[in-house]
């Protein structure tokens, strides 16, 4: 069955108005330049080996201004040929310049992997022999030196660079001597904490380089960014010239919008997003047209794997068609199932967005989204994955009851007409800089007087100095203590000592592993465990020693964690009036636990039995807006349970809305509700005005033995530090309040649903009608209660 025969079985859809937009993606033609003049010719024999016998004109374009010395950003659509425009480039100068060399950077090692095969196959067709490697935590001890020694491209991580280059950088001198470019790929990934925790390796690599007697010429690519130069210009300190207008042609593409069917009017109940999200797929795939589909948690990754599995080989006995991809399996996994993904072995993968960027998986027809993945720039970089080589391809973004994939199913145009969100990086947060201060003083001394992108670093060498880290002699500062910085410092916040799986049922094999910060939710004593469409049950979670134990098990459920928060703030940055509240933003700390475990039935999603967890809590200190309420509004008639509920629907809300002002993930920001001087809080997901007990049970807060009782809510940076969203937040209050009135006013519910102030179920009917009270009360323009609240 043909791609548009599998299009012409959704017009029922489209008729019935479950399909909100249509989009068809028209075919682009190409616009081409001839090659440079000053190509080296083994370049220009491989290129016209391949069939090429010219260069679309960004390609040409980015060439020009590398040979002229320029930094340079390259910003064009998903496969339209960036690769090539920086390598052509590199590889010319190193033909000419034998002793040169450059380092490649991507944000993961499969992105890493994919590149090297590339690079690899046009070096070979240019019969010069031009050594590359990659160098990344999978790379066997033996092969280590032969590389910092001989590799002439070295491909690498910024985490590799952060941890095992730069620090060792007397072993990586024929390297750094002679390092003469840096490919920056994936530029919009680096924002937010890991974005800032990259600026300063930047910083650290410049210094180690100029200390080597080089200064490397940086190449940054990017699909989708509304900032791109910006960033780039903060991320490496340094002026760039922007390349935007792409010369690639580009096949047609239908980007189909779907808005799962109401099952409950009342309560703005939709059907299941997963569900619909597995059957397109699966229409996609029994027809044979090899497709992607993602999903936007690990969780449903598996759960979507499953259903998959069950639907499209049951009718295949014997063979596997669908597999799974994510954060958690092991390396050689991933490079399996990319492998056979590419020579068409197996029809299609399930993936979260680990399969975003730009690895090449061969000849896709169709992808589906099963949920919005909280940015407009992850959308198109998934949609880009597939029509790479096809003349037509399909995608459809299948939303999900929630206020941000609602607004973008029944706003089309704000997807398309909008830029896609920017890429903001604080790479002098206090936490991060310093941190990255003291590796760089393990790398080389300090001079007094030297810059490292702020004015006050003297100050900070002088506290660690006091710290016992420095120790001054002269007018330089020495690295003394016996640690070694870099391995306590994660670019991702994510610690080094992840929990290992292993299987007890296959004699302790290890099957995958689980970041620090997730385990508490998804590897927790009696968790069931998915991985690549099995089930494991979790039988012995070894904390201390970062373990955990299953046993292949078949039951008709999975397990879901209940999490718990509370949060105290530290200091207040600066506070104003805002109509009949006071707006601030500062410093907080907050502080999670996973008290248990629900069960959920799988089809039905029923709840059927919950469980108890007891592990340790885990800390953020980070940044946050907030602003309180008088526990009761007089003037409106509201008691104290009303202005706590009608708080509790808006934040649910602002969360949204401030997402779309700020144009960052939505899992960028977090939130919570509670007293300003005591610790009960909501995270949108319990079933009270406080906790969610273990077993269940709603515990109600007792308002009336409060004292000083100030409802207050908080949006907060979700990273260690803070990256700058709640002063940004701080300085929108009243753009923020007046779009979210705007979003619950817009939506069609009567009394409250997961699309707007949240489930009427968590929090009553008057739901909605409280919210707008609430955000009326705080000043939100033209807010008035829709008719029968």
């Amino acid at each position: 069955m043909s791609l548009e025969n599998a299009l012409e079985n959704l017009k029922p859809l489209h008729e019935r108005g479950e399909i909100t937009a249509w989009v068809k993606l028209a075919a682009r033609p190409g616009c081409f330049q001839d090659f440079p003049a000053d190509l080296a010719p083994p370049l220009r024999k491989a290129l016209l080996k391949r069939g090429l016998k010219n260069l679309y004109s960004h390609q040409a374009e980015t060439f020009d201004l590398a040979r002229c010395g320029e930094h340079l950003v390259v910003v064009t659509p998903t496969a339209s040929g960036k690769t090539l425009a920086y390598n052509l480039p590199v590889l010319s100068d190193l033909i000419h310049h034998p002793e040169h060399r450059a380092l490649y950077l991507f944000p993961t090692k499969a992105l890493a992997q994919d590149q090297l095969a590339e690079l690899n196959t046009l070096i070979q067709d240019t019969d010069v022999s031009i050594g590359v490697n990659t160098y990344d935590g999978d790379t066997p001890g033996d092969q280590r030196r032969k590389i910092r020694q001989e590799a002439r491209i070295v491909l690498t991580n910024p985490d590799m660079l952060h941890s095992a280059i730069l620090p060792h950088h007397p072993k990586w001198i024929q390297l750094l001597q002679n390092l003469r470019f840096v490919v920056v790929d994936e530029l919009h990934v680096y924002r937010g904490v890991f974005g800032s925790h990259v600026a300063n390796v930047f910083r650290r690599l410049t210094r180690v380089a100029k200390f080597h007697g080089s200064s490397p010429q940086f190449f940054c690519t990017s699909a989708t960014i509304a900032n791109p130069d910006e960033l780039a210009r903060r991320l490496l300190e340094r002026p760039v010239c922007l390349i935007q207008k792409s010369g690639a042609p580009s096949s047609k593409k239908d980007l189909i919008f779907y808005n799962p069917p109401l099952v409950n009017p009342e309560l703005g109940l939709r059907r299941s997003a997963v569900g619909s999200a597995k059957r397109f797929a699966e229409m996609f795939l029994k027809q044979g047209l090899q497709s992607l589909i993602f999903a936007t948690s690990r969780l449903h990754v598996e759960v979507l794997l499953r259903y998959l599995k069950k639907a499209v080989e049951r009718d295949n006995p014997g063979t596997e068609m669908i597999r799974g991809y994510r954060g958690g399996y092991l390396p050689d996994t991933r490079r399996d199932i990319e492998k056979k993904m590419r020579s068409g072995e197996i029809l299609g993968i399930v993936s979260t967005n680990a399969l975003e960027l730009g690895i090449d998986l061969g000849s896709l027809e169709a992808c589906v989204l099963a949920g919005y993945p909280g940015s407009i720039s992850s959308v198109w970089q998934q949609v880009g994955r597939v029509g790479r080589r096809n003349s037509r391809a399909a995608a459809v973004l299948v939303a999900r009851n929630l206020p941000l994939d609602q607004f973008i199913v029944n706003h089309p145009s704000y997807f398309l007409d909008q830029s896609p969100e920017h890429g903001r990086i604080f790479p002098n947060n206090l936490q991060i800089m310093v941190s990255h201060i003291q590796c760089a003083a393990f790398e080389l001394p300090f001079h007094e007087g030297e810059g490292y992108g702020i004015e006050s670093l003297q100050e900070i060498l002088i506290f660690l100095a006091n710290e016992g880290c420095l120790l001054k002699q002269g007018k330089r500062w020495f690295w003394t203590d016996e640690s070694y910085p870099a391995d306590s410092v994660s670019l991702r916040n994510v610690p080094d000592d992840n929990f290992i799986i292993f299987d007890r049922s296959d004699g302790n094999r290890a099957i995958a592993e689980v970041d620090f910060d997730s385990a508490p939710e998804l590897i927790h004593q009696e968790a069931i465990y998915l991985c690549d469409g099995n089930q494991y049950q979790v039988q012995e979670l070894d904390y201390a020693g970062r373990k955990a134990y299953v046993k292949a098990v078949t039951v008709d459920y999975y397990t879901d964690a209940i999490t718990y928060s509370s949060l105290r703030i530290l200091h207040s940055d600066a506070k104003k009036e805002n109509g009949r509240c006071v707006v601030e933003y500062g410093e907080i700390c907050l502080v999670k636990k996973v008290p248990g475990f629900k069960k959920i039935r799988f089809y039905t999603s029923e709840n059927i039995g919950y469980g108890k967890v007891s592990l340790p809590t885990h800390e953020l200190h980070t940044s946050a807006y907030w602003f309180s309420l008088p526990g009761e509004i007089p003037d409106l008639g509201l008691t104290r349970d009303q202005v706590v509920r009608g708080l509790l629907g808006s934040a649910y809300a602002l969360h949204s809305v401030a997402t779309l002002i700020l144009m960052c993930d939505v899992r960028d920001l977090g939130r919570s509700v509670g007293d300003r001087f005591t610790t009960w809080f909501a995270q949108g997901k319990s079933a009270s005005l406080g906790f969610t007990s273990a077993a269940g049970d709603p515990t109600e807060i007792l308002l009336d033995g409060l004292h000083s009782f100030e409802p207050t809510l908080y949006l907060y940076d979700n990273c260690p530090g803070g990256v700058g969203f709640s002063e940004l937040l701080f300085e929108s209050h009243p753009l923020l309040l007046e779009r979210t009135s705007d979003l619950v006013r817009s939506c069609s519910c009567k009394w409250g649903c997961p699309s707007c102030v949240g489930p009427v179920e968590d929090l009553g009917e008057e739901m909605k009608g409280l919210s707008l009270e609430i955000l009326k009360y705080l000043g939100a323009v033209s807010v008035e209660p829709p008719s029968g609240c």
